[in-house]
């Protein structure tokens, strides 16, 4: 393979735990920076010079990231070197071997509060948490607790988040006395990544999450949520076939219920149509049979492949299965789910149609709680943004916008 070429900052981070005095590493700052890279290779080295037939972490949102960033990053470099890469795939284990060394790393996703339950029992030497950020704290807590081996180091990456994040509150500003390294990495800290691609970073982005994944700033969020988009970013939907037709649903009873109608042409998904019932002006609520010949309807002999819903909306999906439709569980990650949707709106790809004026009515009311500095949404106007954030959050691992996501940011 090509040798790396690795910044100032990346060879800070390979070689930090030979220096005394510190426990972990905190690396965060924008977006395509080189952080996970840097970290990656530099555990599996740090792990395989002072450990034999030790058990090590690789934490990420999901073991999928797992394997997509870290493992995909780290192997080629490590092979290279001269180690024997053995990832046993249904056991979410990985064996490496060399110099006269062995030692296991276990793959781990901390997805949601359950997860921490995941970790528990194993004894590690090392973990490192990829996009900490983005997981629960239970989980984070329960990977540091486990860590028990003497000599033992954490090792976290993330993108920032608001000021209020316990992440940020407890590691960031208390670095110093968890005897962290904590080291801020900007686009330019990454050799690997060109200036027409940074460019297009840097015009992607507005408001806060300008300052967070291009800046690289923990900050509070304000105003509008998505203060980028206005009618202007509506278009007319194009002709000829779709490829693949889907639609997502914010299910309500006494609140507003809003489904969108989506088909992908040409790798952009568009919101083609929607339907859109608020019970409390109209003055009736509906049934779950109801909004379901409703779903059918928004279809028409469009060839639906999945219908993306509310996760908390169990009886209506229930409804749909037994009627014949292939449902998903939606991925209910606001804050996640915001970033992904601005971005997919930004790049062109996910297109809100003209027809969908419910949409384009709560993309100018959908706000930031007073002040932002939760970094919570304020629960009014939000049921088709909350449909269209499903939607996005489904393209995961299938869709042209998520890949755009997981491959251009680590």
């Amino acid at each position: 393979m090509k040798t790396p070429q690795f910044s100032p900052k990346q060879r800070r981070v390979l070689e930090w735990w030979r220096e005394e005095g510190y426990d972990a590493v905190i690396c965060d700052g924008a977006v395509r920076s080189g952080k996970t890279f840097a970290l990656s290779v530099s555990f599996f080295l740090w792990a395989m010079s002072c450990f034999q037939r030790q058990s090590f972490a690789l934490c990420a949102a999901s073991i999928n990231a797992v394997r997509r960033t870290m493992l995909a990053q780290a192997r080629p470099v490590m092979e290279a070197l001269g180690f024997h890469w053995e990832e046993t795939v249904s056991r979410n284990e990985l064996t490496l071997r060399g110099g006269g060394r062995e030692n296991r790393f276990y793959l781990y996703g901390g997805r949601d509060e359950g997860s921490a339950a995941s970790i528990q029992g194993v004894t590690l030497a090392g973990a490192l948490l990829d996009e900490a950020a983005l997981m629960p704290r239970s989980f984070v807590e329960q990977a540091c607790a486990r860590c028990s081996v003497q000599g033992g180091k954490l090792w976290f990456s993330c993108n920032p988040e608001g000021l209020e994040h316990w992440f940020y509150r407890e590691w960031i500003c208390e670095a110093e006395k968890k005897r962290a390294l904590y080291l801020r990495f900007a686009m330019e800290d990454n050799p690997a990544l060109n200036p027409a691609t940074r460019e297009r970073y840097e015009r992607m982005f507005h408001g806060a999450f300008y300052r967070r994944y291009v800046l690289g700033e923990w900050t509070a969020a304000e105003g509008l949520v998505y203060d980028f988009f206005d009618e202007s970013g509506l278009a007319e939907a194009p002709g000829g076939p779709f490829k693949r037709w889907r639609i997502s649903c914010d299910y309500g009873t006494r609140n507003p219920a809003s489904f969108g109608l989506w088909g992908e042409k040409d790798g952009v998904w568009y919101r083609t149509q929607e339907y859109y019932y608020d019970a409390r002006a109209a003055g009736r609520q509906k049934t779950d049979g109801e909004y379901a010949q409703e779903l059918k309807r928004l279809a028409g002999e469009n060839p639906v492949e999945a219908v993306i819903v509310d996760p908390s909306a169990a009886s209506f999906m229930e409804t749909l299965r037994r009627e014949g439709w292939t449902v998903r569980r939606a991925d209910n990650r606001v804050l996640e789910g915001i970033r992904r949707t601005a971005e997919a709106l930004r790049t062109g790809k996910v297109v809100i149609c003209k027809q969908c004026r419910a949409a384009a009515r709560e993309f100018g009311l959908y706000r930031w709680e007073d002040g932002g500095s939760r970094d919570r949404v304020h629960k009014e106007h939000d049921h088709a943004m909350d449909d269209i954030r499903y939607f996005v959050m489904s393209l995961e691992g299938g869709g042209s916008a998520a890949r755009y996501v997981e491959r251009d940011i680590f």
